[in-house]
C-alpha cells in the first residue's frame, strides 16, 4: 500500500523536528540534528525553522542547544516576516528564551511582514514584564515604530484597556496622539473598545480628545453605551477636563 500524506508527514525530517521541539523532546532532537547537521536550516511549510517552534513551545533545552551552533541567526524570519523573539515574546513566562535570545544578538526592532515588532505583540497581551525587559535591552525596543495599520504599540495597548502598558509606553517615549491609517488615537481605540479607566489615564496625559477620525468621529462618540460614555465624562471632568459642552 502506497504511504499516505500523513504517513510521509510523521517520517518527514522536519516534522518529527518540529514534534521534538513541541514535545519539549530534547534528547529526540538532539539525536536528530546529529544525524542531520543541517536539520536546523531546514523549513516546514509555513516556512518556520526548528528555532522557530522551539521558540514557540518555550523550550530553553532546545533553543539552547540551537543557539550554541555556530552557524545560528537569532533573527532568521519565516514567511511571515516573524523572528524567534517575536514567537517567544507572545508565549507566557518566556522570560529564559526571551534572554537567551537577547544575548545571542537578537534584534528587538526588527519587522515582520506587517510592519509589527515584537513590542506590538506584547503591548497586546498586556505583558508588562516582557515589555520592559525588551525596552531595556540594548539597544532598547522602540516605542515609536507604526505597522502597516499606521499603529504604534500604544495604539493596542489602549485597544485591550491596559493603563500600566500604556502609562510604560508614554514614559519611553510613545506618541499620545499619533493617528492610525483610520485617524484612531489611541484615545480613539480606548472608548471605542469601552475602556473607560484607559480613556481617562490617557486624558490625563493630556490627550488630545478633539482629533477626529477619517469619518469625522471624536473619541468620546465611539463610547460603545452610556454607561461608559458617562463614566469617561465624569473622569474627565475630575480631571478638569470638558469633553462636551
Amino acid at each position: 500500500m502506497a504511504d499516505t500524506e500523513s504517513d510521509r508527514r510523521d517520517t518527514h525530517p522536519i516534522c518529527i523536528c518540529i514534534s521534538a521541539c513541541i514535545q519539549s523532546d530534547s534528547p529526540k532532537y538532539q539525536h536528530l540534528s546529529q544525524t542531520d547537521p543541517k536539520l536546523s536550516k531546514r523549513k516546514d511549510d509555513d516556512g518556520r525553522y526548528a528555532i522557530h517552534w522551539a521558540a514557540s513551545s518555550n523550550n530553553h533545552e532546545i533553543v539552547l542547544l540551537l543557539a550554541n551552533q555556530a552557524s545560528f541567526d537569532p533573527d532568521i524570519q519565516d514567511d511571515s516576516g516573524w523572528t524567534p523573539l517575536m514567537i517567544s515574546a507572545s508565549v507566557p513566562n518566556s522570560e529564559p528564551v526571551l534572554n537567551l535570545l537577547l544575548s545571542r544578538g537578537a534584534d528587538v526592532n526588527i519587522k515582520n511582514n506587517n510592519g509589527q515588532t515584537a513590542l506590538h505583540f506584547v503591548a497586546s497581551k498586556k505583558n508588562l514584564d516582557v515589555a520592559r525587559l525588551l525596552i531595556d535591552s540594548k539597544p532598547p525596543a522602540s516605542t515609536r515604530v507604526r505597522d502597516r495599520r499606521g499603529q504604534y504599540p500604544i495604539h493596542r495597548a489602549a485597544a485591550v484597556g491596559s493603563v500600566p502598558m500604556v502609562m510604560l509606553l508614554l514614559k519611553n517615549r510613545s506618541p499620545l496622539n499619533a493617528a492610525d491609517n483610520e485617524g484612531y488615537t489611541p484615545l480613539h481605540h480606548a472608548v471605542a473598545e469601552g475602556h473607560g479607566d484607559t480613556a481617562v489615564a490617557l486624558l490625563r496625559e493630556e490627550a488630545d480628545f478633539t482629533l477626529k477620525t477619517n469619518d469625522g468621529e471624536l473619541a468620546i462618540d465611539l463610547a460603545p453605551d452610556k454607561e461608559v460614555r458617562n463614566f469617561i465624562i465624569q473622569g474627565a471632568e475630575r480631571e478638569g477636563i470638558q469633553l462636551v459642552d
